[in-house]
């Protein structure tokens, strides 16, 4: 049997969207996807949007800026991973130059080669040939969402000559 939804007035869901959106950075999609499935009208949910930003609960740029920060500085992410989560948040253009400004070029390929440093360790336990360990390093920062450039230049620099 589905349960009987529930109806919320135009105060219920305000008091339930915002509540939503102090919790934690919330993207426009995210509200909007809530709003629908709270069960309001369109009208009522462009009405609520209005307020959130007005009220500074919902900031598509601060979003994004903490997205971009948690991402990269915690799970260590290259730009391009981080662009496609954004992605689907519908972040504008605009807000994912600001957003990437935070991170520093000297800082994002010393993470990069932070993790194949790390990556490189792993495998030479394992007696593999360097051939096998460049390009595993190389598969695995990819994975990570960098560069291809980034990921090549920091492999040569940790395995010069083999």
């Amino acid at each position: 049997m589905k349960p009987e939804s529930k109806y919320y007035s135009l105060t219920e869901a305000r008091a339930k969207i915002q509540g939503y959106c102090a919790y934690q950075e919330r993207s426009h999609k995210e509200v909007v996807d809530k709003l629908k499935e709270i069960g309001l009208i369109e009208e009522a949910r462009d009405l609520l949007i209005g307020e959130l930003i007005q009220d500074n609960f919902l900031n598509e740029t601060r979003f994004a800026e903490s997205y971009v920060r948690g991402k990269f500085f915690s799970k260590k992410w290259g730009k391009i991973k981080i662009k496609q989560g954004l992605n689907r948040h519908d972040i504008s253009s605009y807000n994912l130059k600001k957003a990437f400004a935070q991170i520093s070029n000297s800082a994002y390929r010393e993470c990069a080669l932070e993790l194949a440093k790390k990556k490189v360790d792993q495998l030479e336990v394992k007696n593999l040939s360097p051939i096998v360990i460049k390009s595993r390093t190389l598969r695995y920062l990819a994975s990570k969402g960098y560069e291809s450039d980034i990921c090549y230049s920091v492999c040569e620099e940790l395995i010069p000559y083999r």
